[in-house]
């Protein structure tokens, strides 16, 4: 009598996580919006804030697992935008406008 070897095996259920959002890309945008609505001083911090998180999330959106990579992207030009209108609202606020 022959032996028979069964192989069967258990169906391969392969888990891969959804891409998350960088922190980086939300702090970045969040920093970006909030530059328009400050003042000149604190304007031109998160402005700068903006723009250095965009970096950190253009880069952390390389990586597979991470999205955001437009929006850091979109966030470094609104920080630029931001930081040229806290130094117009510097320039009038010394002004005396």
């Amino acid at each position: 009598m022959a032996t028979q070897y069964t192989t069967e095996r258990e169906p391969r259920v392969e888990t891969t996580a959804e891409p998350t959002f960088s922190m980086a890309a939300i702090a970045a945008v969040v920093c970006a919006v909030a530059s328009f609505f400050t003042g000149a001083a604190l304007g031109v911090i998160l402005a700068l804030a903006a723009i250095v998180l965009g970096i950190v999330g253009a880069l952390a959106a390389l990586g597979p697992g991470t999205r955001g990579g437009v929006m850091s992207i979109a966030s470094i030009f609104a920080g630029a935008a931001g930081a040229v209108a806290a130094v117009v609202r510097l320039i009038m606020y010394l002004a005396g406008a």
